[in-house]
């Protein structure tokens, strides 16, 4: 009897074991995300665990956290819940996704640098991608001596950021994620480029600047490296710049299609029909397409552009004011049809 009991003791034992083999096996090494598609968690600073659980359940096709409840109980995790983006797919089972919320193990997500008008502009675009909020960006980039340190001001702030997509995380923060925009600038300004700039007489930031007026005058590709040349030919004969977007921007009117004498009088650094030189800074962030299109530029005798008269967005270019003054009143009158008076 006694021999019996210790074979039904182990029987029971071993059944014990196998049943919780199985349990774990269900609970820990099972496939909660049912998702084909690209499924992102994002955690922020002020998630607890629960609301960990909530956002899985709530945002991605899962079956029972249980398990991972479970181990997050067991580990500590609701005490020390690690903020990111963490990309979760089926093949990854819950001890798998446990792991990688416990250790932080976060994926890279990716943030687009837009061309656009002004640094809020950017700012508010990147706190849209990123954890951080546009408030704490903007405090640092107001504050002049942190601008200064990087080497420039608030005029000349916006040639720092080289528009384009780049891989960071998620929950970076406003220091970080500026010194990746300052790596990433020096990083297109390699040694070639700033060969190029210098060559022609010009450092990376009046590039830039360069760069942003051909942007704000056209939008077509080819004919940005013309318009560059243009402006270059002006710069380097020391003659007035007078770039009507220059003027758009020192009223930050920039839905002007018509620049009257009254919009010439404007008292800005920024109007080039009044002060020579560069204005002092980009009028917004220009492309990388812009950027190339200055280090580029196309060589000619041209001094002047107008709009063409059929609206296409391109423009006629002269070499004498005889020549622009023609262009000009065709395009003026062509503005007189259509009734567009400012």
């Amino acid at each position: 009897m006694k021999h019996k009991k210790i074979i039904y003791s182990l029987v029971i034992i071993a059944v014990l074991v196998i049943a919780g083999i199985i349990t774990g096996c269900a609970l820990f090494l099972n496939h909660p995300v049912k998702s084909e598609t690209k499924a992102y968690l994002y955690i922020d600073d002020d998630d607890t665990a629960d609301s960990v659980y909530h956002k899985i359940e709530a945002n991605l096709q899962v079956s029972s956290l249980t398990g991972l409840r479970m181990l997050a109980s067991w580990s500590g995790y609701e005490e020390h819940v690690r903020t990111g983006a963490y990309r979760l797919t089926p093949s990854e089972n819950t001890l798998a996704i446990f792991r990688k919320l416990r250790n932080g193990n976060q994926t890279p997500v990716q943030v687009t640098i837009p061309s656009v008008r002004t640094v809020g502009t950017l700012i508010r675009t990147v706190s849209r991608q990123l954890m951080t909020d546009s408030t704490s960006i903007a405090t640092l980039l107001n504050d002049s001596a942190y601008c200064a340190r990087l080497g420039y001001d608030k005029y000349t702030l916006p040639a720092l950021f080289i528009p384009n997509t780049y891989e960071v995380y998620w929950n970076i923060g406003p220091e970080e994620f500026i010194k990746r925009m300052v790596k990433e600038h020096d990083r297109f300004w390699n040694g070639k480029r700033t060969e190029q700039a210098k060559a022609i007489g010009f450092t990376p930031i009046e590039i830039a600047t360069i760069a942003s007026i051909v942007e704000e005058e056209t939008a077509n590709k080819a004919e940005k490296p013309m318009v560059a040349g243009l402006y270059i030919n002006r710069l380097h004969k020391d003659m007035l710049l007078q770039a009507d977007p220059t003027v758009k921007f020192a009223l930050q009117e920039f839905g002007l299609r018509r620049i009257l004498n009254k919009h010439l009088e404007a008292d800005s650094p920024y109007n080039t029909y009044k002060y020579a030189g560069l204005p002092p800074g980009p009028i917004r962030i220009p492309s990388v397409d812009g950027l190339e299109s200055v280090l580029n530029y196309s060589r000619h005798d041209y001094l002047y552009m107008c709009a063409k008269e059929d609206f296409s967005g391109t423009h006629n270019f002269a070499k004498n004011i005889n020549e622009h003054l023609a262009n000009a009143r065709r395009y003026q009158q062509a503005l007189n049809q259509r009734k567009i008076m400012k």
